[in-house]
């Protein structure tokens, strides 16, 4: 298979853009609004495992990244060390997940799952972009609301919040990304934030 001047145009476009590429910003780029996005990224895709290629390209957060093969991984890891990774503690990751998974939720559920107070851990996700205020809940006091934010899916390498894996996968996650914690177990209250997340879609 040979890539046409467009594939490489937006081949190029993958590899220098900071963010996921949409299609919106490769018609930007173009100039012209007939352009086959997901053909292309899917000829580009066969390209490269038809030459055993190191890349991939991964639909992440409504768009599209480049990456490594996952057998890679382990070279590239050496490369940069732990330069560069997001560090979060065991009670910062277990904040996040009972965002991801209740989102939108206030801070005094989130205590009330946790069985302790969260301010440390949420001051530190506010502050690393991976969960954001979304308004405020209409109850008594009016708390505010949080959830996940685009940062978040980029990091895990989701698509959208429909990706977010079970317990089992959530742990190996862990380890695989960009997300690394300060100890080597994971969060103590993880199986409770699953166990009251899957009582809370039952009873709906």
């Amino acid at each position: 298979m040979k890539l046409s001047r467009i594939h490489r145009i937006v081949e190029a476009l993958l590899f220098s853009a900071k963010e996921p590429l949409t299609e919106t910003q490769v018609k930007l780029c173009l100039g012209e609004d007939n352009t086959e996005f997901d053909k292309i990224i899917q000829d580009i895709e066969g390209f490269y495992k038809e030459i055993e290629s190191p890349l991939t390209i991964r639909k992440i957060a409504q768009g599209y990244k480049m990456a490594i093969r996952k057998e890679y991984k382990k070279w590239v890891a050496r490369l940069y060390q732990k330069r560069g990774q997001v560090h979060l503690t065991k009670s910062a990751l277990e904040t996040l997940a009972i965002i991801a998974y209740k989102q939108p939720v206030t801070r005094v559920e989130i205590d009330a799952i946790r069985g302790v107070n969260s301010d440390g851990p949420m001051k530190t996700l506010l502050e690393k972009g991976l969960i954001e205020i979304r308004g405020r809940k209409n109850v008594p006091g009016r708390p505010m609301l949080y959830g996940t934010t685009k940062k978040f899916l980029e990091y895990f390498g989701l698509n959208s919040l429909d990706d977010l894996p079970d317990i089992k996968e959530i742990q190996e996650l862990n380890q695989q990304s960009l997300f690394s914690t300060n100890e080597n177990t994971p969060p103590e209250n993880t199986e409770k934030i699953f166990n009251t997340q899957t009582s809370s879609e039952n009873s709906q």
